[in-house]
């Protein structure tokens, strides 16, 4: 098949969405599909880090100068161009600029007769949250309606999580194909650099000997509980508990920089103020190498997701890959891959003290932490990216399978011929 991935957010641009279209492309492009990036024109400009580059097997088209309105007509013309089978829209509202084009292109290529839509090209929509776009000052509950026409006129739908299968299942009878559970994986494969020596990287972090080391990873964001780990740090501190926390990645990401921004901010000015800036080390963003050695110089992991945890974080995924110590939060729905006290340490989100409790625990029983370490690292092999990349192709050779083809001389229509 020849793949169109469609995403608003790529290398050297830094976000969980790009890091996924990566991976998932790559897979793709080793089962023999012929995989195509289609995305920004303005990331071309940015100085692309070879830890950050795409793999050879992945063609990048950046060509989406505005995700407005006239992205329709870049993305018709780049389908014909490329003759492509299929195209995936890899969808989070704030990589849009919360612009409701994307979400309206499904329905817009029936009804609006200046797109001429290739057909039969079927056009499939994963989901990386359902987060709502920006339409008008107090568009209310239009702007759900954005997400959920999205969902109902594209001709597959997949999610990432059992949270959003269920949000949408209870909003729209009449997906056209149904909807696929598909989960991510990690971003970051498990690789050590040249002559690592643990001991010497969390020195460079400044950890002195005998302290425990917290790990936390990915961008400071309003929902990651940022602020609920300074203050269990401070707890922890002022029990007398010899501990240090080592972020991981960049402080914020490209989707959305102004919130994450000013979130960072509040989370760096409440650590000054509760007196622990000093028990905070930041490595900013870095090779994937590096940031494997920052996992590994860990003790234990928290990652309290103040909506709870799920298998929509691609930094719950690096964790488990890395067969971290994990406390996380209750997830909103019971997941089944998750054991509290087996291969990850469940507690209740926005609790102080419930989070630093969890660590404490982790902290204070080795046995407790071994085992939690090997529950992570054996879950983890449940979402590798072959996997991932063999189910997804799987929903395209089923929606490809639906569509009635067109006739070649049909206005609009698609020849897929070499």
């Amino acid at each position: 098949m020849k793949i169109g991935l469609v995403t608003a957010e790529y290398a050297p641009m830094q976000g969980g969405v790009g890091d996924f279209t990566r991976e998932v492309g790559k897979a793709l492009a080793a089962l023999g599909h012929r995989v195509h990036v289609i995305t920004n024109l303005q990331s071309a400009n940015l100085q692309i880090q070879d830890h950050q580059s795409a793999d050879a097997s992945v063609q990048v088209e950046r060509v989406i100068d505005s995700w407005r309105w006239r992205c329709w007509r870049v993305l018709r013309d780049t389908a014909q161009r490329l003759r492509l089978d299929v195209i995936n829209i890899q969808y989070q509202a704030a990589a849009y600029n919360m612009h409701p084009a994307i979400n309206l292109l499904p329905l817009a290529r029936r009804i609006y007769p200046l797109i001429r839509w290739p057909r039969p090209l079927p056009l499939i929509v994963t989901f990386h949250d359902l987060k709502v776009p920006y339409l008008f000052p107090k568009a209310g509950p239009l702007r759900s309606q954005a997400v959920l026409m999205l969902a109902r006129h594209a001709d597959g739908v997949i999610v990432t999580n059992l949270e959003d299968e269920s949000n949408l299942e209870s909003q729209i009878s009449n997906v056209k194909s149904g909807i696929t559970q598909i989960p991510i994986g990690s971003n970051i494969a498990p690789r050590l650099p040249d002559g690592y020596n643990r001991d010497e990287w969390r020195a460079r972090w400044g950890v002195k000997p005998g302290e425990m080391l917290i790990g936390y990873f990915g961008f400071l964001h309003p929902l990651k509980g940022g602020q609920v780990l300074i203050r269990a740090v401070a707890e922890l501190a002022a029990e007398g508990y010899a501990v240090k926390l080592l972020h991981i990645g960049g402080r914020t990401g490209s989707s959305d920089p102004n919130t994450n921004a000013a979130y960072a901010a509040r989370v760096e000015s409440l650590a000054h103020e509760l007196g622990v800036a000093d028990r905070i080390a930041a490595t900013g963003f870095m090779p994937p190498q590096h940031v494997t050695a920052g996992f590994f110089a860990t003790d234990v992991f928290a990652l309290p997701y103040v909506e709870g945890a799920s298998l929509r974080h691609g930094t719950f995924h690096a964790a488990l890959a890395h067969g971290r110590a994990i406390v996380t939060t209750h997830p909103p729905v019971p997941l089944v891959e998750l054991r509290d006290g087996e291969n990850v340490l469940l507690v209740l989100p926005n609790d102080v003290h419930a989070l630093a409790d969890g660590i404490r625990r982790v902290m204070c029983d080795p046995a407790l932490r071994a085992r939690l370490e090997q529950g992570a690292a054996e879950l983890a092999r449940e979402f590798t990216w072959d996997r991932i990349a063999a189910r997804t192709a799987q929903v395209y050779e089923q929606v490809i399978g639906r569509v009635p083809p067109s006739s070649p001389q049909e206005p609009g229509a698609l020849v897929n011929s070499e």
